[in-house]
């Protein structure tokens, strides 16, 4: 394999300007991706950047096109970077097929031997390791795991990680109070250790006092209520709960990568197909802007409560979902008033 390593390693190899030509950047952490793949593309001179950076996006045409890009020489430049984002569309394709198959076997020969002129980053959610692909792929390639944080210990560690990483002497109680006042919200986490970290640019270390005069106030979070609220079809407890995540500042993006692990993890199954239909379809309506992004999640959630169950549950959860339609226009006309 050739071997995983951490955000911060990978950012201080490509200073060093030897990247490996293979990485896979896994997880929730769409931040983070976001940033490694910036850092990637600034690999190629800004002048000749549009000749050598191409994006790929999975499912919008065929991987063998990611293969041939990789392949093609650079242009006034010594590599080219090549980014394959949403990969697991084509390494987990909803239909097989003949050309789905060749793709995935172009990939595994690319991978035994990829072109030494470029670097070729794949970018994914998760995939599922098992799959003969997806093997093959985590074992030629560097794998960089850019994790979420789905509870408020997750939290804990990653602000006490993020403190040290910028220089900063800190305690376990710094981060653990931070992580109990923002909660597992990846972005209000990162929002919060910036301030922090600019309050206390001058200082040796971060105190307590530095988050109580910059965080919010304590909040109570219960990391499973919307899980298990889906795990028994409870579609009015679970849009509760994530309604108040969402009040509470939650970003919709990140709760679709909660919500996703739930369909990849807790549901049935049998159900785990329509389960994941469901969040490649909120993803794709998220990123089109095609609705309320709140509306969004919670037309999600409704879903996972009651896919592959019986009628009466997917009615009861759809009623739960309508009770709060003339409560969301009530708060947005008086909104509306001055």
């Amino acid at each position: 394999m050739a071997g995983t390593v951490a955000p911060a390693a990978l950012r201080d190899r490509l200073a060093s300007g030897e990247p490996a030509p293979v990485y896979v950047l896994l997880g929730d952490d769409e931040h983070e991706k976001a940033a490694l793949v910036a850092a990637f593309e600034a690999i190629v001179d800004e002048g000749v950047r549009v000749f050598n950076c191409e994006r790929f996006h999975g499912g919008e045409g065929p991987l063998a096109a990611v293969l041939d890009a990789a392949r093609t020489l650079p242009m006034m430049a010594p590599r080219r970077v090549v980014v394959a984002l949403h990969a697991e569309r084509w390494l987990q394709p909803k239909r097989e097929s003949r050309a789905a198959a060749d793709d995935l076997v172009a990939l595994e020969a690319y991978v035994d031997a990829p072109a030494p002129h470029a670097t070729l980053v794949f970018v994914a959610a998760g995939l599922n390791e098992q799959r003969r692909a997806s093997k093959r792929l985590l074992a030629g390639a560097t794998v960089v795991r850019c994790a979420g944080v789905a509870t408020v210990a997750d939290a804990q560690r990653w602000v006490l990680a993020r403190l040290r990483e910028s220089g900063k002497e800190v305690d376990r109680a710094v981060a653990r109070t931070l992580a109990a006042m923002v909660g597992p919200d990846i972005g209000r986490l990162r929002r919060e250790v910036d301030r922090i970290l600019l309050y206390a640019a001058d200082q040796p270390a971060v105190t307590l006092a530095d988050v109580a005069a910059l965080a919010g106030p304590p909040v109570a979070h219960d990391d499973w209520a919307v899980t298990r609220a889906i795990e028994r079809g409870a579609a009015d407890v679970a849009l509760r709960e994530v309604g108040m995540a969402l009040e509470g500042g939650a970003v919709p993006q990140m709760l679709l990568g909660k919500l996703a692990w739930v369909a990849r993890s807790k549901v049935p199954a049998v159900r785990v197909r329509a389960a994941i239909d469901a969040v490649f379809r909120t993803d794709t309506d998220l990123k089109r802007s095609a609705g309320e992004p709140r509306l969004l999640i919670e037309r999600l959630v409704v879903e996972l409560c009651g896919v592959g169950s019986d009628p009466a549950l997917r009615n009861d959860a759809r009623r739960a979902q309508a009770r709060r339609r003339p409560e969301r226009r009530a708060e947005r006309r008086s909104e509306s008033v001055p």
